[in-house]
């Protein structure tokens, strides 16, 4: 059994939220159903990132760890590439046929 870590992106405000879970895909479904309170009014979510753990402790540990300050670049080094190719498509004026 794995325990995860993952990070969710609001589609609407842009805002992340980081957590920690044993199922990874039942929990992301309950954030876009609206069934936690901190994430409900930011609706839509997507997740951009998660790494699984052998156990609760390290996944918590590690959850922890991401939203200090340090965590957090980390988390931003480690997301570059998804984050930029958001930045771009945004500003992007370039039409494709």
């Amino acid at each position: 059994m794995f325990f995860y870590v993952y990070v969710l992106q609001s589609i609407k405000s842009k805002e992340f939220y980081i957590g920690s879970t044993r199922n990874l895909v039942r929990r992301v479904k309950e954030h876009n159903l609206g069934l936690n309170q901190s994430t409900k009014p930011y609706r839509p979510w997507k997740l951009i990132y998660y790494e699984a753990s052998r156990n609760r402790i390290d996944a918590k540990r590690r959850e922890d760890y991401l939203k200090t300050s340090e965590g957090r670049r980390l988390l931003k080094r480690r997301v570059k590439e998804y984050l930029f190719s958001l930045r771009f498509a945004r500003n992007s004026t370039t039409r494709y046929v």
